[in-house]
């Protein structure tokens, strides 16, 4: 599970206890068999700044007392575990979850993914944005880093103000292989996603009587963006080959051959692998969660930022950047399924693609500021339920909140 899937659990595990008063424990992340990141809360949080800034609100604990852990052998698998259906209300919580856990004394919720409604009470509300904009910092060594990798990214594009252009790619093996979408790497690729599928996700995609149609996948706009294809969207959207860039992404697949336009489009374009030296990334390598966590840093910062595939980090980080920026960051959300018809129309002349990437490009620019509808996600639409207040504090400014 990657770090920006726990930004929802951490922040919705605070609002239950909250609301039910109950203490809560630290969360405990499952190791994922695509991520194989083994990182626990502390090592991608500030534990203690948790704790503290929640403690007038919720009571947080970073182990369960040894005379309870007595009654469970010291073994927290023999805690009641509670399944919960996606999207409960808070209702259900009060009165079915709360009665079993003063029975028990001690439950655990696991899975907790999606375990609670978008929408909820002021006083939910108000927990989930304390949890996410204020609590929830990164550890020190991260943060560090990160506002490091920003301060060079704005020298390196200090003849533009120190503004820079930030992309959120998402062309990793992984990705390309779940989207199970068709790109031109030829039998080479489609071996490489055969494998990569059943390592990943075991049968999932062979199942009899699955039917995966790529066509209609890429028509629907359901296809990661290739790194040429993001280069000539932004091209097309009136950034030229001075435009500093910023790329957060994992290891892209076959980057030296899939990345090679984009670079040549952008020359100025930097990843954290660029603006870092080794012996600063070798603690974090071999994290995927603590990397993101760098590139969200870089990101948050940016003039503008780019997302090219839907998941948790565009819509933590949106949400994140309208809230520090009072609602009025710029973003752009390209219409994929309107640019895989553009891409693939072998008709299109650049003037009239170039037209069209314009009026994209200012339909997201005046979508910055925007109000949460009803089923909404708090944590990308902040505005008004975290935004009310109009003196945020500092720590919601930094760029270790999320």
């Amino acid at each position: 599970m990657n770090s920006y899937s726990l930004y929802s659990i951490i922040c919705n595990a605070v609002a239950v206890a909250g609301y039910l008063n109950a203490t809560l424990l630290i969360p405990n992340f499952h190791f994922h068999s695509i991520w194989r990141d083994p990182s626990k809360f502390k090592d991608i949080y500030d534990e203690e700044y948790f704790i503290s800034t929640l403690k007038n609100d919720v009571r947080v604990v970073d182990k369960i007392p040894e005379y309870i852990m007595e009654r469970f052998d010291h073994n927290l698998t023999n805690v009641y575990n509670f399944r919960i259906k996606a999207w409960s209300s808070i209702r259900y919580y009060r009165d079915v979850v709360l009665p079993k856990l003063l029975e028990e004394k001690v439950i655990r919720i696991s899975p907790f993914a999606n375990r609670l409604s978008f929408d909820a009470p002021p006083a939910v509300q108000r927990l989930r944005c304390l949890a996410n904009y204020e609590a929830l910092r990164f550890s020190s060594p991260i943060l560090s880093l990160g506002e490091t990798l920003v301060a060079r990214m704005k020298e390196r594009s200090a003849n533009s103000g120190g503004k820079y252009l930030s992309v959120h790619l998402r062309f990793e093996e992984d990705m390309v292989a779940f989207s199970c979408c068709v790109f031109d790497g030829g039998e080479l690729e489609k071996e490489d996603m055969k494998k990569a599928r059943e390592r990943g996700w075991k049968g999932k995609f062979t199942k009899p009587g699955r039917v995966i149609r790529p066509g209609a996948i890429r028509i629907n706009g359901k296809c990661p963006l290739t790194p040429l294809e993001v280069g000539l969207m932004l091209r097309g959207m009136g950034f030229d080959n001075n435009t500093y860039i910023f790329l957060a992404s994992g290891k892209i697949y076959n980057s030296e051959k899939t990345m090679a336009p984009l670079l040549e489009m952008f020359p100025n374009l930097q990843t954290k692998e660029m603006l870092a030296s080794e012996e600063e990334l070798v603690p974090y390598k071999r994290f995927s969660s603590r990397m993101a966590a760098i590139d969200y840093t870089v990101c948050l910062h940016s003039e503008v930022f780019v997302t090219t595939q839907g998941g948790n980090f565009p819509h933590f980080l949106m949400g994140h950047r309208r809230y520090l920026y009072s609602g009025h960051s710029k973003t752009i959300r390209p219409d994929k399924r309107r640019l895989a018809l553009l891409f693939d129309n072998p008709n299109i002349g650049w003037r009239t693609f170039k037209r069209q990437m314009l009026n994209m490009r200012s339909h997201s620019d005046t979508k910055g500021f925007e109000l949460k509808r009803p089923n909404d996600s708090i944590y990308t639409f902040p505005c008004p339920g975290c935004m009310c207040r109009t003196n945020k504090s500092e720590a919601a400014r930094s760029s270790s909140a999320t």
